[in-house]
């Protein structure tokens, strides 16, 4: 491998109407030259060479982009020729291409590219000068330009569609780059993944793909097949052997070996004493080292391929249908064990996608920390770097995986269907050997959005050739293991017929509960959330870097917002109006809890933190409190992309917001909680996500009183639920401090009794009494 990563030089110039797609147009052009750095995006280096504001990230300063989303660009790099042995090729290997490009080698054109969201290997083997410089060039056109080459389809249209987002259809570019109420609208170009050559020899691994046929618990067996697929020099084929081995902790635990009789095959592997990968809690995410080698006669290695795998069986139990009288199915079951989803929405972490490799590693010791099981990515967003999903394999971190469609219904036509054929088995090859990767979807809301907007019309999502057709099929011919969700939410032929909207799926998004205890969702039918999320305030440091100085206090004399704020709610363009809306959820969510909003900005931050933090702590013990009836919760999300005000617990700048800390409080793999009241008392539960026992003292106290309300023991039976006592409610309001004890050590929760609204220096004088969360999270925003 040799990396063209580094330096390379950036040239840029506006599109004319037909754009320029070889080195000879670019002559004609009035152009300029800059700095570029690879991996990276034309905007980073714009602001390193003084062309854009120093942090586009801060205020109204993103706006300063537009002008350019009508330019082309080329990264040109200049290098020497590698060594290339006599029969051996050289691929170029982009790892993300933003997005539309013509590639040029030497003069020679050696690919036209259409789609940032996967990889592409290109050979340049006949291209390359075998000594001197070689000289690389990657020439981008406008995405907005070529855009308008393609009609749009009366059912194509965005639910959630702002100014010029249906730009995006035809393009195979992730979707909230054109501006979606959570990521600003970046039309970035960019080389924002690694860029190498890669010399291959004659005799290669093609593809190797692990998965597990059938498991034997009791006696700790399992059965494993490896396709493999090879190159091999015919008249070399009958000398050559394959050889497959396992280890596990250094130590060998299989080796087989086999004489290559074709170019692909399946290999049968016996496990004895099989250590299972396992969802967190529920036991270790065992990973075994696979290694296929192709060899010769003496056994020396002439190929070899080497990757992490899990031994474990994936069943999703649904139906189509949630009633009162026939209640949904949505159930993950990983080795045969039923699992309750405490899951996280994923975005994309940052809008230049050249930077999230560096910041990955903080943000996913976040979910590890929060005790998540399970992290969803999300359709608007793109394909992980490869080592988000290395370190869901290492931690337990079940992985459900939107394809990169959301919130329309896209093109049907053949061409679009060639594209997004390729990209999907481009993502299966990837990803299929990660053991974390539990569910394949279709797409995030596309169900949703064609029937808000068409459905009284008669127009049904079942019909769409994505989802129902391409996905699919794709998926059967190549990884069949893994369950798979057309849609989220799904809407299949019988709810639709039905005509009643979501709340008949066993499956939902609840973005009608916009405030504390929202009882829209506490009476809907559904098993499972896969979204459902509050807006919380950032905290006072980060409102001090993401806006301007003048800006930094919200409210005018009138309690109009300013105009930086609404920026930051999220309006897309200048253009798009007061779309204030999702800010106004800050002061609202404020207001529900404590009956008006502070008009203090300290105050305000806390009070709209800690509604967002008891919504989301209620929520998720509504939803545990309810297991197996209810079979999980995806909440809405861990962290921004960019500066704004959001629903996510952690803003940009990493700093956690008061929800953060409720939520880890609440997802121990055994918690103690207390629901609302039912039949005239309120449950004390303990919920045990393990596959053992668990027993322990428990206690319940009023926190401003001190007295106890309830004292024992509890005992919870395996991956179990059990109702410890039935504690009768309080007149008034307050706290109730719940202190249990799980292996010998002492955990903490609360349950605020009594109607909103609160008082706001009563709850802080709760807070603090309970002696739960440092005090730290409250004292930095006074």
């Amino acid at each position: 491998m040799f990396s063209l990563n580094g330096k390379w030089k950036l040239t840029f110039w506006e599109q004319p109407a037909e754009a320029v797609t070889d080195p000879d147009g670019m002559k004609k052009m009035d152009t300029q030259s800059i700095d570029a750095t690879v991996p990276g995006n034309v905007e980073l280096d714009m602001m390193a060479a003084g062309l854009y504001p120093e942090d586009i990230m801060v205020g109204n300063r993103a706006y300063e982009i537009f002008r350019f989303e009508n330019y082309q660009w080329c990264y040109t790099r200049k290098f020497e020729s590698p060594r290339v042995a006599p029969g051996q090729k050289v691929e170029l290997y982009m790892g993300g291409v933003d997005c539309l490009a013509d590639v040029w080698l030497n003069g020679v054109k050696v690919a036209s590219l259409d789609n940032m969201l996967i990889a592409h290997s290109i050979d340049v083997t006949d291209a390359l000068r075998r000594k001197g410089t070689n000289t690389l060039q990657v020439i981008f056109r406008s995405v907005l330009a070529e855009a308008q080459k393609y009609r749009v389809g009366t059912l194509a249209y965005r639910m959630d569609a702002s100014p010029a987002t249906m730009d995006f259809l035809n393009i195979r570019k992730s979707t909230h780059a054109y501006g979606w109420s959570i990521l600003p609208r970046i039309l970035s170009a960019s080389l924002y993944r690694d860029v190498e050559l890669r010399i291959i020899d004659p005799v290669h691994i093609v593809d190797v793909n692990w998965y597990t046929v059938w498991l034997d618990h009791n006696n700790k067996t399992a059965d494993l097949y490896a396709d493999f697929q090879v190159k091999v020099p015919l008249p070399a084929m009958k000398e050559l052997n394959t050889v497959f081995t396992l280890r596990k902790d250094g130590k060998e635990v299989v080796r087989q070996v086999a004489p290559l009789l074709s170019y692909a095959g399946r290999h049968h592997v016996r496990v004895n004493n099989a250590e299972l990968w396992w969802p967190r809690g529920y036991g270790d995410p065992a990973l075994y080292e696979a290694e296929c080698n192709v060899v010769d006669a003496d056994g020396n290695v002439l190929a070899a391929n080497k990757q992490n795998i899990g031994i474990r069986t994936i069943r999703l139990e649904r139906n189509d249908i949630a009633t009162k009288d026939n209640p949904g199915k949505f159930r993950f079951y990983i080795n045969g064990e039923p699992v309750f989803v405490r899951g996280t929405n994923w975005v994309p972490i940052d809008i230049f996608y050249s930077r999230e490799r560096k910041m990955l590693p903080d943000i996913l010791d976040m979910i590890a920390d929060l005790n998540c099981n399970l992290v969803r990515c999300w359709g608007g967003g793109m394909y992980e770097h490869d080592d988000f999903y290395d370190f869901c394999d290492r931690n337990g971190i079940m992985i459900w995986q939107d394809f990169a469609f959301a919130c329309t219904l896209y093109p049907q036509d053949d061409e679009f269907a060639k594209k997004v054929e390729t990209e999907i088995r481009s993502v299966v090859l990837r990803l299929r050997n990660h053991p974390s990767l539990t569910l394949w979807c279709g797409n995030n809301e596309s169900d949703r959005s064609l029937l808000w907007q068409m459905g009284a019309m008669g127009i049904d999502p079942n019909r769409d050739r994505i989802s129902r057709r391409i996905i699919p099929d794709v998926l059967y011919e190549f990884d069949p293991t893994r369950p798979y969700l057309p849609s989220s939410p799904y809407h299949s032929q019988a709810a639709v017929a039905m005509g009643q909207g979501d709340h008949i799926l066993p499956e939902c998004h609840l973005w009608s509960s916009a405030y504390y205890k929202d009882y829209s969702y506490t009476g809907v039918n559904s098993a499972f959330a896969s979204e459902v999320g509050w807006h919380g305030c950032p905290n006072k440091e980060s409102l001090e870097k993401m806006f301007d100085a003048e800006f930094v206090y919200p409210w005018d004399e009138n309690g109009n917002w300013n105009d930086q704020w609404i920026t930051k709610s999220y309006r897309s363009t200048p253009k798009s109006g007061a779309t204030n809306g999702r800010v106004e959820l800050l002061r609202g969510q404020a207001r529900n809890v404590f009956g008006d909003f502070p008009k203090d900005l300290g105050s305000f931050i806390i009070a709209s933190q800690v509604a967002q933090a008891e919504a989301f702590k209620y929520c998720i013990e509504f939803w545990r409190g309810g297991k197996f009836d209810r079979t999980g919760v995806i909440w809405w999300n861990l962290r921004d992309g960019w500066p704004i005000t959001s629903d996510a617990v952690v803003d940009y700048y990493n700093s956690p917001k008061l929800a953060y800390h409720y939520i880890k409080n609440v997802q121990y793999n055994v918690c103690a909680l207390m629901n609302d009241p039912v039949d005239g008392a309120c449950p004390l539960v303990v919920v045990n996500d393990t596959r053992k026992p668990c027993a322990g003292e428990i206690t319940v106290a009023d926190v401003e009183s001190g007295e106890v309300v309830y004292s024992g023991r509890y005992e919870v039976a395996a991956n179990g639920k059990t109702v410890v006592a039935q504690i009768a409610p309080r007149p008034g309001q307050g706290m109730f401090l719940i202190t249990y004890r799980v292996d010998g050590k002492e955990y903490k929760n609360h349950y605020l009794y009594g109607s909103i609204p609160f008082d706001l220096s009563d709850y802080v004088t709760w807070y603090e009494k309970a002696g739960i969360y440092d005090m730290t999270y409250l004292n930095q925003n006074k």
